[in-house]
């Protein structure tokens, strides 16, 4: 719900009045807490199975774990696996399983389930995004020991560690793991209590957790506020205790005023795009894809709908990622080289398109920012509001022309390789580059076809890219923990606690 400018002020005078502070508010447990998220997990909560980002916000390392985990400084640490080692080729990795370790259902944590895990996500019909990229280069899952696991691979990935760090590697128990999307079960320091759908998901501590002691939350909950003045009045009113990735950035000033805030900036392997619909016509036409990158002005959207908070990007890459190529140059703002590309290409105007937008205010503003920008050039972008829910089923299904999307995996161009992927893109010169790559040695030819990559993308004008966002974190003074970058898309509880 939007609050009107009415409703804020009368909030705003509710709390100037003595005695009704921030504080007496909302004085919580120092072993409750109430996070924000912009997004609600959608189809279920199974980070295996479906795509949303923001099911690995409420479950990753809270509720599922996985072999090893991601900071956020992006180090990769030991986990579920107490430490690896890897032959000189690159080709086996041998894990070293955690000990006495039990799933939440009371079924043992050991060898048979990761194999169980990785061969669920390795089969012809699964759906887990890493297919392509880690599973699938999985020759072999050998369980010599209960707490040994010897993975062989058909080419050489010093990335593994970390992939095996994501969302899409937990490992989860033979015995539930096809009700997982509904109630997940793993061996993390949280179970789920209950969701209620389109309002909340609330976890707590569970008891069984190993090290149990040091966790300080006994109840986490999740609430699912996408409309800025509503995360704002939240945050204002007590009924969030924090927001790890604040959406209402044009309310930054007001909040770092206030002594009872924390707010902080950090990175993000994300990438923001307007996605592009290669199938459809005119669009099927680079012609026509190349213009409506040179319609837009990437420093203007960033200035006008992230309050600055990002980085212009010009291929599908982050600038936190090793070998990241800064090719913004290829496609600068420059409407009338973008009216030339539709002239050439036997577009007269006006093209009408559909700009189809999910809930995240990068989106809904960004594309009224967007629309414009295309306007000028001849493009008539009609605007399309949708529920997340709808987008899963609509734009990620293939149908539509354009949509505004921010893509948090790290390292996820293989995407480009796959023709059924939403956006449609199917170039076999682009498909071998990512196969040199993964054959290629570590070090400096996989730097070198990283390059490649990533300018093949940006030539093809797949998408028009836009920026990499900074990651915006409010929270309540006193709340330690919360992580300040994220190189994966998590919230990791087992380090929140209140000072």
């Amino acid at each position: 719900m939007t609050l009107s400018r009415r409703q804020l002020g009368q909030a705003a005078a509710l709390l100037a009045l003595p005695g009704l502070g921030l504080d007496a508010l909302a004085q919580r447990a120092k072993d409750s807490l109430v996070l924000g998220m912009v997004l609600e997990p959608s189809p279920g909560l199974d980070p295996t199975t479906a795509p949303a980002a923001a099911i690995g916000e409420v479950v990753h390392y809270n509720i599922l774990e996985g072999l090893t985990k991601i900071t956020d400084a992006g180090a990769v640490l030991p986990l579920l696996a107490t430490d690896w080692t890897s032959d000189p080729d690159g080709k086996t990795y041998t894990f070293k399983l955690r000990g006495g370790v039990k799933f939440q259902d009371g079924t043992p944590f050991n060898a048979d389930a990761v194999k169980f895990s990785f061969e669920r996500a390795k089969a012809p019909d699964s759906t887990n995004k890493a297919k392509k990229t880690v599973f699938d280069n999985i020759s072999s899952i050998a369980a010599p020991q209960p707490d040994v696991v010897i993975l062989t691979l058909t080419n050489p990935d010093a990335t593994l560690p970390f992939r095996l760090g994501e969302a899409t590697a937990v490992i989860l128990s033979p015995q539930s793991a096809a009700t997982t999307a509904t109630q997940p079960v793993g061996t993390g320091p949280f179970r789920l209590e209950n969701w209620q759908k389109g309002s909340a998901i609330t976890l707590t501590r569970w008891d069984g957790f190993r090290d149990v002691a040091a966790i300080k939350l006994r109840r986490v909950t999740f609430r699912f506020i996408n409309d800025n003045a509503a995360q704002v009045a939240a945050l204002m009113a007590g009924d969030i205790d924090g927001m790890p990735r604040f959406g209402a950035v044009q309310a930054l000033a007001q909040l770092r005023a206030d002594k009872r805030f924390t707010v902080s900036v950090g990175s993000t392997a994300g990438k923001g795009i307007l996605a592009i619909n290669n199938k459809r016509k005119p669009l099927d036409d680079v012609r026509v894809r190349r213009a409506i990158s040179h319609a837009i002005d990437r420093q203007a959207f960033i200035d006008g709908v992230l309050e600055g908070l990002g980085k212009p990007i010009g291929s599908h890459a982050a600038p936190t990622d090793v070998g990241y190529v800064d090719l913004t140059g290829l496609y600068p703002f420059n409407p009338d080289k973008a009216k030339a590309l539709l002239k050439e290409a036997g577009i007269s105007a006006p093209l009408n398109l559909t700009l189809t937008l999910p809930p995240p205010s990068y989106a809904r503003k960004g594309g009224e920012v967007v629309a414009a920008m295309l306007a000028k050039v001849g493009i008539v972008a009609k605007i399309e509001n949708v529920e997340w829910a709808q987008w899963l089923s609509g734009p990620f299904k293939g149908n539509f022309d354009l949509t505004i999307i921010n893509h948090v995996e790290p390292l996820d161009y293989v995407q480009y390789a796959n023709p059924q992927y939403y956006w449609g893109y199917d170039n076999p010169a682009f498909n071998t580059l990512v196969k040199k790559r993964a054959e290629a040695a570590r070090g400096k030819a996989q730097v070198q076809l990283y390059a490649d990559i990533q300018r093949q993308i940006a030539n093809d004008a797949v998408n028009a890219f836009l920026f990499n966002p900074s990651q915006v974190s409010v929270s309540r003074k006193g709340l330690k923990g919360l992580w300040v970058n994220s190189p994966v898309a998590a919230n990791d509880l087992s380090q929140v606690s209140w000072q």
